[in-house]
């Protein structure tokens, strides 16, 4: 299965890093500085997951998060907050967020997170893929 993830990073040189240090970690990463196109990004590169900054400089990445998980055909898609806001971790339940990581993070530490995330979102599509698969349906 390919491991998509979608960055929104304003600041290069940390976009920079976190494409790098995903692709060497085996993840098809497409980055973008910020979050104005979102919906079209997704439609185009069909992310697994999607790394978000809070602080953009045209946008606010709580407003993206926002837009995407209100949306039912993009709902699923995990969504990790990166920022250097030192209260975001009681305000993600508000905006929909699976996770945040705060900035500067720990390489190890974002890659546990986005496998974690990762799993959990192919052990929901089991489960409803399992719960929809009624064999005697067809008798």
């Amino acid at each position: 299965m390919c491991r998509r993830v979608l960055l929104i990073e304003d600041e290069e040189h940390v976009r920079e890093t976190l494409q790098l240090l995903l692709t060497n970690a085996g993840y098809l990463v497409t980055a973008s500085a910020n979050g104005k196109n979102i919906f079209d990004l997704i439609e185009e590169f069909n992310p697994s997951l999607i790394l978000l900054d809070i602080l953009l400089d045209e946008m606010d990445g709580r407003e993206i998060c926002k837009a995407v998980k209100s949306t039912p055909s993009t709902a699923s898609i995990p969504i990790i907050i990166l920022s250097a806001v030192q209260d975001i971790y009681n305000s993600i339940i508000d905006f929909g967020a699976n996770d945040v990581i705060a900035k500067p993070f720990d390489e190890r530490t974002l890659l546990n997170r986005i496998e974690r995330q990762l799993s959990n979102s192919n052990a929901v599509i089991w489960r409803l893929r399992a719960s929809s698969y009624h064999p005697y349906d067809n008798v």
